[in-house]
């Protein structure tokens, strides 16, 4: 049987076993299980799969997920967010549409804290949202720059996305970080210089914030700062000793969830209750995912033994398009696959077949990496499965039905379609500062 009709079989298996409801982890293991055994026998087949799962859950950079994801837990528990929420508010003062433009401001932090999109905006929700609408600002733009900002937790270092994807393509995790910094702060420039073009032109969608604090003078606002100070030295820590080659990307994540601690411990709010619930929601997320790793990784691991990556390679290398065209069908196969597979199921299905494709092609996998987060944030937006729509809804306030915020996103999602042309187009807005760090 060729290649061609096994990589049809696989596919029909897989979006089968989905449609009936299982999950996708035990979806791509059962698939993965099932072409060993076809292939090398019982024995053989299991043993293959077995070695494809060890290896990749023995790479000791696969311990910084446990770790950022715990310090996300602690840091949603601490009440941070919400200090720091209400002191970027009073310092962006009385400007129209400051609050969505703080609240971008205050994702972008909590961005570089976690690494965690859907927590981000579960917080974003529960404290921006009601304050935006309680202030009169136009649904659909508040609805939109939450999720849009809420997001870029899969871009701005220490993005879980980019350490899963640097395994994936086995690429420094550092310069992955460096690459996606500027990327990421360029999609949140857009997000605010959208909101500020909209409420200029239409004034009625975002009333001024006012409350006596935003009305003192600059120099007596200062005070207010002491919200980001300790947000601030965790983010410094966190990246500061990852830049500068003092440690690892595990070790680093190690210091991030001691930090979080010791931040809740200062804001006296590191009790047993919250710690308790911190780990127990760490491993039932992290669980989660490496379910998804397992089954990606025995599934593409079989399906390269049999010969589906040479297969791939050679169907992307042998279009009659130019290199960058490649890159771009590359990134549309992305898309599609975001309409029915979970993030990490993408990851490691595509990239150990794209990845040599890439190198192939003479360009750079660090560029590519950040091309695909962008793509991921797309996806995490984009209907009809938006996961940061979800999460949004599980928190909105009732009346906002999943159809409006659907609605809300489509402009931000144009927005990050525009930051993935520029750095399609222009790859050293990327890979600047990874030279830098060589």
């Amino acid at each position: 049987m060729g290649i061609e009709i096994i990589t049809l079989l696989i596919v029909v298996s897989l979006l089968g076993l989905m449609a009936l409801g299982i999950p996708l982890g035990i979806t791509t293991l059962t698939v993965s299980l099932a072409t060993a055994v076809l292939y090398f026998g019982e024995r053989a087949g299991f043993f293959i799969v077995a070695a494809n799962v060890s290896e990749v859950l023995h790479k000791y950079e696969l311990i910084a997920v446990p770790f950022f994801v715990f310090m996300a837990n602690v840091l949603e528990r601490s009440g941070i967010a919400n200090t720091l929420f209400d002191s970027m508010a009073i310092m962006g003062g009385r400007f129209r549409g400051s609050v969505a433009v703080q609240t971008c401001v205050v994702a972008v932090v909590l961005a570089a804290m976690s690494g965690i999109m859907g927590g981000e905006i579960v917080m974003l929700g529960l404290i921006a949202l009601p304050q935006m609408l309680r202030l009169g600002y136009d649904r659909k733009l508040s609805i939109g720059i939450i999720c849009a900002a809420g997001a870029l937790a899969t871009l701005i270092p220490p993005s879980v996305v980019l350490i899963v994807y640097g395994l994936a393509a086995q690429v420094s995790i550092t310069k992955l970080f460096a690459a996606s910094a500027v990327p990421g702060l360029i999609l949140a420039i857009l997000y605010i210089g959208y909101i500020l073009v909209r409420v200029r032109a239409n004034p009625d969608l975002a009333p001024i914030y006012d409350i006596p604090e935003t009305g003192l003078p600059f120099h007596k606002r200062l005070k207010f700062l002491k919200g980001v100070i300790l947000p601030g030295i965790l983010i410094g820590s966190v990246l500061g000793v990852i830049y500068s080659g003092v440690a690892t990307v595990t070790e680093a994540a190690a210091i991030g969830a001691v930090g979080a601690m010791v931040v809740a411990a200062i804001r006296k709010e590191l009790t047993w209750t919250m710690t308790r619930d911190a780990m127990r929601q760490t491993v039932l997320t992290v669980g989660s995912i490496i379910w998804l790793v397992i089954g990606a990784v025995s599934l593409i691991g079989i399906y390269n033994r049999i010969g589906g990556g040479e297969f791939l390679r050679g169907v992307l290398t042998s279009l009659d398009i130019g290199p960058i065209w490649v890159i771009v069908v590359m990134m549309l196969i992305v898309m599609v696959l975001g309409t029915f597979l979970e993030w990490i199921a993408i990851i490691f299905i595509t990239v150990p077949i794209f990845a040599p494709v890439v190198i192939d092609l003479g360009f750079d996998p660090v560029w590519f990496g950040v091309l695909f987060a962008m793509n991921i944030q797309i996806y995490y937006l984009s209907p009809p499965f938006g996961p940061a729509c979800f999460f949004l809804k599980s928190v909105a306030p009732k009346d906002i039905e999943l159809q409006e915020i659907f609605a809300a996103v489509l402009p931000f999602i144009a927005l990050q379609a525009v930051g993935l042309f520029l750095v399609l187009v222009f790859p050293d807005l990327a890979l600047w500062l990874p030279a830098m760090l060589d």
